[in-house]
């Protein structure tokens, strides 16, 4: 019984190092998404896959009816969101947001980071409706020969802001090898902020608001769980109960359901209490990572890109949504995050952290057009057209490892740079 007890133990916390690796995290999750863009379109696997997909399941005695693809995306994505939120209130708490002025430049560059690539992305739109079909150039035409009006595609302006700090920190692990920590730290606290701008921007944006009454409903579960998880002995079972109505209430409310993981998570205390060593937030959050890095993502990424093309050609490397999404992806997030980091510490005052330029963060900037996890999710949310929605998420994996490509090159180059500079320095 005690060797069984032992190997068990072994095995879970083998699990955690592996989840709480960046690169092993980032590439499990990359190649549940490769595996899920080449099933939804093989000839052998497309009809399985599709099949799983759209299988219902469906809470009894209420209206949620959900299609398996989509309880991965509003269901067990809110075991990730659950997991920002409980770090989300650690860093505002305590760690790199509980400092304002020392946080300033990252905090600014996370917001020019999602300025910038709307932008871009509306300019190479409007540039293809410039010269589609219709009246002033008004429909733009994708490569399976369909008129889509402007302002249909418009929709997915806010698809290239997120950046996915799991892929951008698996590049830095990859490549970055020998570079100072606080590029890392710069790169944490941006995508801490980008994070929480992404949950705003789906709550205000890709929300339709229903009934009033869900919202008390949701403000009485936050107090619930606020007030169950600084108990001395937590009584997880109702804690578990008060989290699944929240995310039931929120779904009736007509707000993304996953933003019940970053209410509970932001209701959790993140300073020491009951004698404890560790702020309960931290805690939790170690916890749920396993499930958070090796299930709920890859689960997710799995039918995010399972889409299928008819045609699954070179030539949808063409089509004007993806090439806008690519634009805005490896061009805008970068331009946004440098310019703003110039125009910050050269106009602005602000510093950055000893010993770094900002040219030192051009290729941890470009790591930011990593868009994955959340451009996946607000793609869906942005398009209800199936053929645009299909398109944005290609898009968004292609630009994604188009900026995780040219990232880790300009990585290791800096790696090898600062090693040099390093060992003459010791000459």
């Amino acid at each position: 019984m005690g060797k069984t007890t032992g190997t068990r133990r072994g095995a879970w916390a083998a699990i955690r190092r592996l989840a709480a690796s960046d690169r092993a995290a980032g590439l499990i999750m990359l190649g549940f998404a490769l595996i899920g863009l080449v099933a939804a379109n093989l000839p052998l696997t497309y009809h399985l896959f599709e099949t799983i997909a759209e299988t219902h399941i469906g809470i009894p005695y209420t209206n949620i009816d959900l299609p398996i693809g989509h309880w991965a995306q509003d269901g067990l994505l809110t075991i990730f969101f659950l997991t920002v939120g409980l770090e989300l209130k650690q860093e505002l708490t305590t760690g790199s947001l509980s400092n304002p002025k020392a946080a300033a430049v990252p905090m600014l560059c996370a917001v020019g980071g999602m300025l910038a690539p709307p932008i871009l992305f509306m300019l190479v739109i409007a540039l293809f409706s410039r010269f589609g079909p219709g009246e002033m150039g008004s429909l733009i035409l994708t490569t399976t020969g369909s008129s889509i009006p402007f302002g249909e595609m418009a929709h997915g302006w806010a698809v290239p802001t997120a950046t996915d700090i799991a892929f951008s920190l698996a590049v830095l692990a990859l490549f970055a090898r020998g570079l100072p920590g606080s590029i890392r730290a710069f790169l944490m606290t941006l995508a801490t902020v980008d994070d929480l701008l992404a949950i705003i921007l789906i709550a205000v944006f890709f929300s339709s608001v229903n009934a009033w009454y869900w919202f008390i409903g949701i403000a009485v579960c936050a107090g619930v769980w606020a007030y169950l998880v600084q108990l001395k002995r937590v009584p997880w079972a109702v804690v578990a109960v008060v989290g699944v109505l929240a995310w039931v209430m929120m779904f009736e409310a007509g707000i993304h359901p996953t933003l019940a993981g970053v209410l509970v998570g932001l209701s959790t205390p993140a300073r020491e209490i009951h004698g404890e060593t560790t702020p309960r937030a931290e805690r939790y959050a170690s916890k749920l990572q396993p499930f958070s890095a090796l299930l709920a993502l890859p689960i997710f990424a799995l039918f995010a890109t399972g889409v299928h093309f008819e045609e699954l050609t070179p030539a949808l490397m063409l089509s004007p949504l993806v090439i806008a999404l690519i634009v805005a992806l490896v061009v805008g997030k970068p331009l946004g995050i440098i310019t703003t980091a110039w125009l910050s510490t050269h106009l602005g005052g602000l510093k950055m952290a000893k010993g770094l330029r900002v040219r030192d963060m051009i290729p941890t900037a470009c790591a930011c057009g990593i868009g994955f996890t959340v451009s996946f999710l607000i793609a869906s949310l942005a398009y209800t057209n199936a053929e645009l929605s299909a398109e944005a998420r290609f898009g968004v994996l292609v630009g994604s490892l188009i900026s995780a490509l040219v990232s880790g090159i300009l990585l290791s180059w800096q790696s090898k740079r600062f090693a040099d500079a390093t060992t003459d320095a010791t000459r």
